[in-house]
Order: structure tokens, then sequence, then C-alpha cells
């Protein structure tokens, strides 16, 4: 993979142009994901590599992206642990059971059962298999605190309060939840490195819930000891979280090679804070929606932010919207590519 921009993005070291991937880059703005939904579910999706497979491949027919994410979905690996997970049309994910007491965390078999993990490593060794070595495949994975939060809450949120409520009154069973879904997380991402993921993000989505000094104390610990892990298999690790504009450079003590960063932030701002690391980010996906040209500019906009330092690799800040034309997208992996190679040969 010595000629993937990616990963030479993640190692800080100088690209011919910016590499660019957009979260969500397969999914539901594509008619050709639409129309595999029409037969499958979601988890049919996840279920079946092969089906998996093509949903990450659809962008890369469509568009010159510089890595693929292998399609999936963060509340997956629960399954090993016998969480029944189903997504309700409009509502998102449900947990048939919430885990709202720390008899109920307790009760979480000793062993997860690996079997659910093979559907995400075979999807990735087919893809592996279909994209050239200047591609990069990423896994990926949920982060303890943003799991946590689907378990104990039963679905998503807007004030998070019971999740905060059982982290603040019940911090042993808190912290006995979090150690297993980092060992989940740490057995998961391990067999999709070992099926050919050249790197990895943890999807921390929820943390902007938890004041600063709260997420260093319950949660950074479990984040950074997966991060850890990972880079120990010898690949770079992105950490990605919204609504933390406010503390990055704690974001920054989990030691991921990359970290992700919203739109809520300028780019060089958030740079100042998580020091000398590769970063990710950083356009509003709403930008997609704008009249061509004012979309090229927003582009512009973020790229000169980064101003060409080495580890910049360009993303929105958040999921590609379902309302997303197509080509808008193929504007955007466009405008990077031109003005970022242009700016490097100035």
């Amino acid at each position: 993979m010595q000629d993937s921009r990616f990963l030479q993005a993640c190692r800080l070291r100088p690209t011919d142009r910016t590499p660019v991937w957009l979260m969500r880059q397969a999914g539901r703005y594509l008619p050709e994901y639409r129309a595999l939904r029409e037969r499958y579910s979601l988890l049919d999706l996840c279920r079946q590599p092969e089906l998996a497979a093509e949903v990450t491949l659809q962008p890369l027919r469509r568009f010159p992206l510089d890595a693929a994410i292998i399609f999936s979905d963060i509340l997956w690996p629960l399954g090993a642990l016998g969480i029944r997970v189903s997504f309700a049309p409009g509502d998102g994910p449900v947990i048939a059971e919430p885990l709202r007491t720390p008899r109920e965390i307790e009760r979480l078999p000793a062993e997860p059962d690996e079997a659910v993990f093979e559907a995400t490593g075979g999807a990735i060794r087919l893809v592996r298999r279909e994209l050239p070595s200047s591609v990069a495949v990423i896994g990926f994975a949920g982060a303890p605190f943003t799991l946590a939060s689907y378990l104990i809450e039963g679905g998503s949120s807007r004030t998070y309060l019971a999740t905060k409520r059982f982290l603040l009154e019940q911090r042993s069973a808190w912290e006995r939840l979090l150690d297993r879904l980092a060992e989940l997380t740490e057995r998961y991402l391990a067999i999709q490195v070992a099926a050919g993921a050249d790197a990895v993000q943890l999807f921390d989505s929820w943390a902007g819930a938890l004041p600063p000094d709260l997420y260093r104390e319950a949660v950074l610990p479990w984040t950074r000891r997966i991060v850890h892990a990972v880079q120990a298999l010898g690949v770079p690790v992105i950490v990605f979280s919204t609504g933390t504009a406010g503390f990055l450079d704690v974001v920054a003590e989990t030691d991921a090679d990359v970290i992700g960063v919203d739109w809520r932030i300028d780019l060089d701002r958030a740079w100042q804070l998580i020091g000398t690391r590769a970063i990710q980010g950083n356009l509003d996906p709403a930008w997609l929606l704008a009249p061509r040209e004012d979309l090229r500019v927003a582009v512009r906009r973020v790229l000169e932010r980064a101003g060409r330092r080495p580890g910049h690799i360009f993303n929105l800040g958040h999921g590609v919207l379902p309302d997303t034309p197509p080509d808008a997208v193929a504007t955007l992996v466009a405008e990077v590519h031109a003005w970022s190679t242009l700016r490097t040969v100035e």
C-alpha cells in the first residue's frame, strides 16, 4: 500500500494531492443503493458479505475516491453479545432490551460470538481484492461511549439523559460495561485488519454530549485502549466525534493517528488543538445541496485552511445527507483533487 495517498496522509507524509473520501459515501443518496434496499433490509446487507461488498464498491465506481469504507452499521457487532437490534423506518436503530441496571450488564455473555464478525471480515476481503492498492480500505467500529449510549437509551437520543444518569449513579457498572465494549471492539477490529483493512475509524458520534472532564475520566481510557490495540496491529486509527470542538485537545489524548473533526470549528484552529498528527474533515454536508459554484468555493475554503500541510484527509464533518445529488459528490471530489494538485504545483 505504499502508493495510497490516504495512508501517506495518515502517516503525516506529503502527497501529490489531498486524499478524499466521505462518511456515508455508500448509502441512500445513490439510486443503485436504493434499488438494493428495495430487495434487502439493512441487516441483510450487513449480514451477507457479497451484498456489503457491493454497497461498499458502488461509490468507487462513480467517483475517484481515495478510500473505501466497508459497509456495515456501528451496532452490528453488538449481535455478538446477544443484543437484538432492529431498524424502524424513519426512527433509526432500536435496542430490543435496553441495559438500564448493573444486573443487566452482568448478564451479558462472558465471550462474544465472533462468528457475527465474519460477515464484515468477508466483505473486506472481497473489497480488497476488487480495488487497486492506490485505494485504501477502511474498517470501522463504534467507540465504547457511543455504543453504550445506544444500549442504555434503547436507540437515538437528543439529551442522552439515561446514559449520563447511569454513568453518574452507577460508575462501577459503567466501567464494567465499557470494559466489555472495548474488548468486543478490539476483537471486531482485529478481524477487520486481518481481512485486509488498511486503517480503521472509531465513530464516537455522541461524545459531544459530555463535558470535557467527564469525557476524560469516564470515556477516554477505553477509547485510548482500543486505539493502542489496533495500532499494535500495524494500521493507523482515526477517531471521529461530533460536538467536541470545545475539547478536541482532550480527544487528541486518545493517541489516534488521525483526528476527524466536524464542521463546527475551522480546520486550522482544530489542528492547533490536536497538535502534530493527521486531521480529517471538515466540510458541512449541507454544502452538497448548494449551487455547484458555491460548493466549489466551500471546498476551497477547507483546503485553504489546511494549507497543504502534510496529513490532511478531506472529508465531511459528518455523513452524506440522503437528499444529496450524486453529481454534487462528483463536483466535490473533482474540486478537491484539482485544487490541491494545482497548489502542489505552485
